[in-house]
């Protein structure tokens, strides 16, 4: 077989590269290791910036986020048991989108599937190969068969643990990591969020986060160990530990999901080789307190997108060779936000007092200074790509 472009990877960053080349008249395949059911289920980030929301609307797959998603001209910092409002709308004039990654994902699967476009879930084996030539290859099996897709590029769009990214040989890549000694446990739960806005709760416990899906579900964090054993967290536990936290009256429910997620800061450089192009989770990961995962995937597709319709219609290599050196300026002011947020917010196990006190110094600042606060807001709301 034979495409232009080959796409490894079902998620945000995969399905909306093929959506951005289907609109441009470029061909694509996206090979995914996961069932359709899986990746539709999976409860992932749920903030969008404001750019990500225009993105996914010029796209053709917004018109059930604009219905459905939930608006959010601020978010609340919560410290010393008080809420403090940091106003967006009046910062920036901007706000973000909730709305959860597999939303994201089911929209941009039933817009590919309806453009009769091709789109193969539970892909075993997947093999990339001669990306450093004029003709790269990509062998996997499917349905116990065989296959082999000759293209002109290969997005590797498939996540940390992908395997476009260890294809690449080590020599040509240099890994920028911090690993932090705490993690999130997360809930989904059937209740009525307490807030209608996002609380970042500092508190001499720890962090915690409350989020939503919907006006119906909440999602919330807290800070525990990586090693954390969740038979330890019973659903009474996790609700007063909560309580305790963020300081409010929350509307409890039934615990739909329950989870560990690990904080980490990646970034790799560059973001391609040969005719081979990384983009989101598969180059860089960030630690979820800044709300960037998902947006930083859309950056990334949006630019890897427009260089090769640049391809397609002149000729032109340039946007190509520029496109790791166009996306790492974003992603690496991205992290700096993202490690930030969470140093602002987190107790980390090597804290004294001093540095309790400069926490609560530095929040105490960015409530009382507009430029502190528009600095906060307009990194959350979205830098311009």
């Amino acid at each position: 077989m034979r495409t232009q472009v080959a796409i490894i990877g079902a998620g945000p960053a995969g399905l909306l590269l093929a959506q951005l080349l289907h609109q441009r008249g470029i061909e694509s395949v996206v090979l995914e290791a996961r069932s359709r059911e899986y990746l539709e289920s999976r409860v992932r980030a749920g903030v969008l910036e404001h750019q990500s929301v225009d993105i996914l609307r010029e796209a053709g797959v917004g018109e059930r986020m604009m219905r459905d998603g939930l608006s959010h001209p601020g978010i609340f910092l919560h410290f010393k048991g008080r809420n403090h409002h940091i106003d967006f709308a009046d910062l920036t004039g901007k706000s973000v989108m909730i709305y959860g990654q597999q939303e994201v994902v089911r929209d941009l699967i039933e817009a590919r599937l309806a453009a009769q476009q091709p789109l193969h879930f539970e892909v075993e084996d997947v093999r990339v190969s001669d990306f450093d030539s004029a003709r790269p290859k990509v062998r996997y099996r499917l349905g116990g068969h065989e296959q082999t897709l000759e293209c002109d590029f290969i997005a590797g769009c498939d996540g940390f643990h992908g395997i476009c990214r260890p294809s690449i040989p080590a020599q040509q890549l240099t890994v920028y990591e911090r690993v932090y000694p705490f993690a999130w446990l997360g809930i989904l739960a059937e209740a009525p969020p307490a807030s209608h806005e996002l609380i970042y709760a500092n508190d001499s416990r720890g962090f915690a986060l409350l989020s939503m899906r919907s006006p119906t579900v909440s999602r919330l964090y807290l800070q525990c160990l990586p090693e954390e054993d969740l038979a330890r967290w019973p659903d009474d536990r996790v609700w007063s530990e909560l309580q305790a936290r963020l300081g409010s009256q929350l509307t409890t429910g039934p615990v739909l999901q329950k989870s560990v997620t690990p904080m980490r800061s990646f970034v790799t450089e560059p973001m391609s080789s040969g005719r081979l192009f990384l983009a989101g989770d598969a180059a860089h990961i960030v630690p979820p307190t800044g709300a960037k995962g998902m947006n930083l995937a859309i950056a990334d597709v949006q630019v890897l997108g427009q260089a090769l319709e640049r391809y397609y219609r002149s000729g032109s290599e340039e946007a190509l060779m520029a496109y790791s050196a166009t996306c790492l300026q974003r992603v690496w002011k991205v992290q700096r936000f993202s490690w930030w947020m969470t140093a602002l917010l987190h107790r980390f196990d090597t804290d004294n007092a001093f540095d309790k006190r400069r926490q609560l110094a530095e929040l105490e600042y960015i409530v009382s200074s507009r430029a502190a606060a528009q600095t906060l807001a307009e990194n959350y709301v979205g830098l311009p790509l």
